[in-house]
């Protein structure tokens, strides 16, 4: 199955995927660190979708990053919203990003809460980790 370019994306702008996630998700960078994390969460979102683990992977940092990722078909991302942003713009080297992603799983519904460190290098914005 191929998640339709039309439909509302995942990460909660209200944009289409196709004209947010969808984009970076099919190679291109993301301007801002903000814009990585939503599309981060919209391939954890479409974990059933080909290649969101690889594209996971490649926008994590090598420093931090596994060998391997597994996503759990078992966990629905419902909601993402953005708590706190520090720099992350398109000129900035380093930014902060603070969420809540809203899921159900077998257990019911909960939230997870994060606060992740981006860094751009070459051009490209990367996850190191979570703070």
């Amino acid at each position: 199955m191929t998640f339709d370019p039309d439909s509302r994306c995942p990460c909660g702008t209200g944009e289409t995927y196709g004209s947010c996630c969808g984009r970076f998700h099919a190679g291109g960078a993301a301007p801002t660190a903000e814009a990585l994390m939503r599309s981060r969460y919209s391939a954890f979102a479409l974990a059933d979708e080909p290649g969101m683990a690889d594209y996971l992977l490649a926008t994590w940092h090598p420093s931090t990053r596994p060998a391997t990722l597994e996503l759990d078909d078992g966990t629905r991302w419902r909601r993402l919203a953005v708590v706190r942003i520090e720099a992350g713009g398109p000129f900035d080297r380093a930014g902060i990003v603070e969420f809540a992603a809203h899921y159900t799983d077998d257990g019911g519904r909960g939230v997870l809460r994060e606060t992740s460190r981006f860094v751009r290098e070459d051009g490209r914005w990367l996850y190191v980790e979570a703070v």
